[in-house]
């Protein structure tokens, strides 16, 4: 028999409704994993095993709550909570409680969840490195700046883990880990409690092995419909390949995955085009490259002013660099990606959804940076709903994934169309 924590968030649930097995259970067998991994993994940032088991015999002693009654998940480290500490990844403020709950996690807890515990965050979800490893290869990253929730998932040490995502924090993660990831229409969900590092990019998801564990964490804080989205056209779903500008700086084995999923999808019927761009698409990454700085230097200006030997460097420099980028600069950056949202949507009356790499390549070794966002940038600026799909493996036997992205708010159609893109595909 399978073991409990191996299990989908959909799986448990049931089970769970069914009498089959108790929360106490299931948190017991997700406990028993993260004891037997976590000091190679370092997924979590903290993690009490008696507070969890207390979350699932109170929901064992009374009546289901609501969809998620009895699911353990990862939180990540920049999110409120009010039993645990919320350090941003930071030594700053490592320990630190709030005495309260974020609002996507009191949803949660609402929804019948079990809080498992804080999963490791990069520095305040930005680009130094948590001391996560990958759990396909100790000696790898996971990418950033979900990686905590993205390896305990793709170690089995819970279902689905809380990510955020300002450039690519969730989606490279999830395909470095070989873990399905889904970052929201931007605006989809409340960030009251959630540590801003840029306000016009910052972005909450979820970390999972199937995709349908995304509609019931979505029915828990929007109210939206259990079921998974499935497609209803007896078309043929129409996919645009896009490359990008960046299309050459990824590795071999990248090229070779998509271009390979797109033969597949053409060969089950779909139709692939590669279409033109809109005007002023390539410069949308180095927009983002100057709006993030710009808003991070604000957001987390506190942090610069008094407790600037606490950070890390590449943070502080991260910090500097925005500090010197222009209003101006910051305001055409804005300008264009305003109009590239707009000529964006109207592809999206053409195509489906769009296909694109999730990262460079297989994840980096440990050591220094965890690699680079630059396939994601892009998609974040435009504030579309993305989805890593893991595919393959590369020549060092770790996950690559493809990048779907969807029409503007239109999520429940993008994870239709990623299931049936994954069924054609596995």
């Amino acid at each position: 028999m399978t073991n409990l924590n191996e299990l989908s968030g959909r799986e448990i649930v049931a089970m769970i409704a069914a009498g089959d097995v108790s929360a106490e259970d299931v948190t017991r067998s997700c406990l028993s994993r993260i004891e037997a991994r976590e000091n190679d993994v370092q997924a979590f940032q903290f993690i009490d095993p008696e507070l969890a088991l207390n979350q699932a015999r109170a929901l064992d002693l009374g009546p289901s709550t609501g969809v998620l009654h009895g699911l353990p998940l990862g939180v990540k480290d920049i999110i409120e909570t009010i039993d645990m500490p919320t350090g941003w990844g930071s030594e700053i403020y490592e320990g630190r409680m709030t005495e309260r709950d974020a609002a996507c996690v009191s949803l949660c807890r609402s929804a019948g969840a079990v809080m498992l515990g804080k999963t490791v965050s990069s520095e305040f979800a930005a680009y130094s490195p948590g001391k996560t490893r990958n759990p396909h290869d100790l000696g790898r990253t996971t990418g950033a700046s979900s990686m905590g929730s993205a390896a305990g998932v793709a170690d089995f040490m819970f279902p689905v883990g809380f990510g955020s995502q300002t450039a690519s924090s969730i989606i490279r993660p999830a395909a470095h880990c070989g873990t399905v990831g889904y970052k929201a229409t931007t605006g989809t969900f409340s960030l009251d409690g959630v540590m801003e590092l840029c306000h016009s990019l910052d972005t909450l998801g979820f970390l999972s092995r199937e995709i349908g564990d995304i509609s019931l964490m979505r029915a828990a804080l929007l109210g939206d419909s259990v079921d998974p989205p499935v497609r209803n056209s007896k078309e043929s779903p129409r996919i645009a390949l896009v490359r990008t500008k960046h299309w050459p700086e990824a590795e071999e084995i990248t090229r070779e995955v998509v271009e390979g999923a797109v033969k597949k999808l053409i060969d089950a019927g779909a139709i692939v085009e590669e279409p033109t761009l809109p005007k002023d698409f390539d410069g949308l990454t180095e927009a983002h490259q100057t709006i993030m700085p710009f808003e991070a230097s604000r957001g987390r200006g506190f942090e610069y002013r008094e407790h600037c030997d606490g950070l890390t460097d590449i943070f502080r420099a991260f910090v500097e660099e925005g500090q010197v980028t222009s209003f101006e600069d910051y305001i055409a950056a804005q300008d264009l990606a305003i109009r590239c949202r707009k000529a964006v949507d109207g592809l999206f009356e053409i195509y489906d959804l769009f296909i694109t790499p999730s990262a460079v390549g297989e994840a980096i070794e440990l050591g220094g940076l965890t690699g680079n966002p630059m396939f994601s940038r892009l998609w974040t600026l435009l504030h579309l709903p993305l989805i890593n799909l893991p595919v393959a493996s590369g020549p060092q036997g770790l996950p690559v994934g493809i990048q779907l992205a969807g029409r503007h708010g239109a999520d429940n159609k993008l994870l239709a169309d990623a299931q049936w893109v994954r069924d054609r595909l596995s």
